[in-house]
């Protein structure tokens, strides 16, 4: 697709030809109802029996099939065609608003699309002094509205082939195929169900025009923003839609909390203490609960809003809801198109209130990637994903102890990296899933019973991922790599294997301490960093805390960035 085509292009011909074919339809439905009635109805009235008549009246029944399914095909056409009309006039308008800010701009657009304009602050057409900067933006502007026409031609034009196909080889007059293509257009408007694979997501989203994937964004972001195999950048904006419009409901639904009612009843307990109010008990869980949740929508509004720099990669908002403690997916830089893709979960505690921290960290893994890369002379690009898209524990005890978090969430995580492959664009990315914590039971789990499409998987500050070995994550072990500090308490979890609570974690702690023979497990299964679970491990600062791994001076941090960008670990 080239400038002069799209802008020449007489997109009333194809309305015409859309409208002929909308009187084809109708004129050959009058047709099949003539024969119906005519025919049919006369021959099954007729009294007509024998042999002969039964053949007549299978063929005749046959015809009429036939009749029916060419009425749907031609029908398809109209439609095909009314799409074809819509993807090319955005298109247009897109490349004519282009060409006209360069007008405005005293900028001039060659054929080919290349751009140039007067230097001379003393000619007339000076261009001004920010003329690069808007020739870069049109330039872009000329492209996308080239890339849309096409995508448009692509997927219009196969339509109508398949249909033009099945009018020249007879296959169009077959019902069960009608019903196929008819199913087919219809699911063009229809987003797909929660769960659907993300593979045929993609396929559904590829064979929209560019103005109905608009149209879907617009229409129904919550489903478009929430489902794996539609690209990321389709996600964002469907998901900003999504954060704006929970901001309100969480705005209204706190306004509507009415007066804080009174903290204690006037009645005393027998022992003279107060009596706190039940219903100043509901009220304030429920005020507390909608102000943390702001706070979270709050710091993505804030992540999305900071300036790009070396620090602060452009963010991509993929998934957003405030159901339960709310969830929220962003990735720092585009995963689609970055060369290597890491996808964090955090552990307990993690909910939309508490985001911010977490998306913190996936800034801090991008640049240590960054450096990893520089190290290495690789230009190659990294994206780091925080995904809080599971219902994670929020208490240490008893929640924490609990796998059926971890368990609720494997189809989750694996709908997502599946999504991920679905999506990249050109070879795949190298792909790394990083978690911490109760993080590292949720990858565990999924690893272990739904296997997840990854390259390499780091497991911080783990109580324990389900299994006994790394092996049995259904990755090489030479992938694994695991971290903890002597001095984090997650070592101190109480273990599960027999023999009593006590002496256990006395065994914990003494393994943790490199004292005893180490062998000892977590309330989630054995400690990934004893060298019985096989993992490859990470160097920790021995006075990190369970949360310090991030720390400007980690050596954990830069291990990770050396897994994430695909280099050795140093």
């Amino acid at each position: 697709m080239d400038i002069k085509t799209l802008h020449d292009a007489d997109l009333i011909n194809l309305t015409t030809a859309k409208t002929a074919f909308d009187t084809l339809a109708t004129a050959f439905g009058q047709h099949v109802e003539n024969w119906q009635h005519e025919v049919v109805d006369r021959l099954n009235h007729s009294q007509w029996t024998g042999n002969a008549a039964g053949h007549a009246q299978a063929r005749i029944q046959l015809l009429e099939n036939e009749l029916q399914a060419a009425q749907q095909e031609i029908g398809l056409v109209s439609r095909a065609l009314h799409d074809a009309a819509e993807g090319f006039a955005a298109a247009q308008a897109h490349l004519i608003n282009a060409l006209d800010d360069a007008k405005t701009h005293k900028l001039t657009v060659a054929a080919d699309g290349g751009i140039t304009w007067d230097n001379d602050p003393g000619s007339a057409t000076f261009a001004g002094t920010d003329a690069e900067s808007q020739a870069q933006q049109i330039s872009s502007r000329i492209t996308a509205a080239l890339t849309e026409a096409a995508h448009a031609d692509q997927t219009i034009s196969a339509r109508l082939a398949h249909l033009a196909g099945n009018a020249s080889d007879g296959t169009g007059l077959d019902a069960a195929t009608a019903k196929t293509d008819l199913a087919a257009a219809n699911a063009l408007e229809q987003v797909p169900a929660a769960g659907t694979d993300p593979n045929s997501v993609k396929g559904w989203w590829n064979g929209l025009t560019d103005e109905q994937q608009h149209r879907m964004i617009l229409n129904h972001p919550d489903q478009v923003g929430a489902l794996d195999g539609v690209p990321a950048l389709a996600r964002d904006q469907a998901n900003r839609i999504n954060l704006q419009r929970g901001k309100q409901d969480l705005q209204h639904q706190l306004d509507g909390l009415g007066p804080e009612p009174k903290h204690y009843l006037s009645v005393a307990e027998t022992n003279g203490g107060p009596v706190q109010n039940p219903d100043y008990t509901a009220w304030k869980q429920k005020r507390d609960d909608l102000e943390d949740k702001l706070k979270g929508v709050t710091a993505i509004e804030n992540r999305l809003n900071t300036p790009v720099n070396a620090e602060h990669p452009p963010t991509f908002l993929l998934g957003f809801d405030t159901n339960g403690k709310g969830h929220a997916i962003i990735a720092a830089n585009n995963p689609d198109t970055a060369d290597n893709v890491s996808t964090y979960v955090p552990g307990t505690g993690a909910r939309l209130g508490s985001i911010g921290s977490d998306i913190n960290r996936s800034d801090l893994m991008v640049k240590s990637a960054n450096d990893a890369n520089r190290k290495a002379q690789d230009p190659g690009t990294t994206s780091s994903i925080t995904w809080v898209g599971y219902d994670a524990p929020q208490t240490i005890i008893p929640e924490a102890a609990d796998d059926k978090y971890a368990k609720n969430a494997e189809d989750k995580l694996h709908a997502f990296e599946t999504g991920l492959h679905a999506t990249h664009e050109g070879k795949l990315s190298n792909n790394t899933v990083l978690a911490h914590s109760y993080g590292t039971t949720t990858v565990g789990y999924a690893m272990r019973d739904k296997g997840l499409p990854v390259d390499n998987v780091v497991l911080i500050a783990s109580p324990g991922c389900g299994v006994e070995n790394a092996k049995d994550l259904n990755i090489d072990p030479s992938r694994v790599y695991v971290a903890q500090s002597p001095a984090d308490a997650i070592g101190w979890a109480a273990a599960t294997d027999p023999g009593g609570m006590t002496d256990n974690i006395v065994d914990n702690v003494a393994g943790s301490w490199g004292l005893g023979d180490g062998d000892h497990h977590l309330i989630h299964g054995r400690q990934t960093t004893v060298p019985q679970f096989g993992a490859q491990i990470l160097p920790t600062n021995p006075n990190a805390g369970h949360s310090d791994y991030w720390n400007d001076d980690s050596p954990t941090l830069t291990s990770m960035g050396q897994i994430i960008a695909g280099k050795r670990v140093s």
